[in-house]
């Protein structure tokens, strides 16, 4: 009897060890915010849709589900920008001086921010049209190619940069023609296009370069 009244305090003595480290490791995590990737740079095929939003968001739920960072929530940082009246040509200024003035006011440390450089696919044979939206089914090749910095915003030094690079070929395409409405990146159709398919891999690779430099952070 006294033996196993031993090995319980042992047990919830271990639980409550672990518990802490495991509230400590918790708390130690660095906290980051995402903000919407430039697409300036690309073709503007997709429509009237945000696909710079939708990256971001994609990255951000990368980033939560590795666990590494601490992930300031969308719906906070557009609240922020929103109560600061911050014009729509503000949000695409990406320099260090205005990064640090946003993670000032949103009390955030790091902030990440990106371009998409790529955003491409080839269809080969013909395809179905639904709405302006092409459904493929002659076979595609999809790539997308995405760039991010890390932002102190307390010294406006880009602490670390990153790439990704996703390429895919599937028997289904997505894409906008001439009067689309555009795409939409959360959508089931989207993420099982070969265009979807490029865009997760882009931003994994993009994670899991931005996570294994996790350490070059100060606290």
């Amino acid at each position: 009897m006294r033996g196993r009244v031993l090995v319980s305090v042992a047990l919830a003595a271990a639980v409550l060890i672990s518990g802490d480290a495991w509230a400590q490791s918790k708390s130690k995590r660095k906290a980051v915010a995402v903000m919407d990737f430039d697409y300036g740079t690309i073709d503007h095929w997709w429509g009237q849709y945000n696909i710079g939003k939708g990256m971001a968001d994609q990255v951000v739920d990368a980033l939560v589900n590795d666990g590494t960072f601490r992930v300031i929530e969308r719906k906070k940082l557009d609240t922020v920008l929103a109560e600061q009246d911050f014009a729509h040509s503000d949000r695409a200024d990406v320099s260090a001086a205005h990064v640090s003035r946003i993670g000032k006011v949103l009390g955030v440390r790091y902030i990440i921010t990106g371009s998409i450089t790529k955003f491409s696919i080839e269809q080969k044979g013909g395809g179905l049209h639904v709405h302006g939206i092409g459904l493929g089914g002659g076979g595609a090749k999809a790539q997308v190619n995405l760039t991010a910095r890390m932002v102190d915003t307390t010294t406006g030094e880009v602490v670390m940069s990153a790439k990704g690079e996703g390429v895919a070929k599937k028997g289904t395409a997505l894409h906008v023609s001439s009067g689309g409405t555009g795409i939409n990146m959360g959508s089931g159709e989207f993420r099982e296009s070969a265009l979807g398919d490029a865009q997760e891999r882009a931003c994994q690779e993009l994670v899991k370069l931005l996570v294994a430099r996790a350490d070059r952070l100060e606290d």
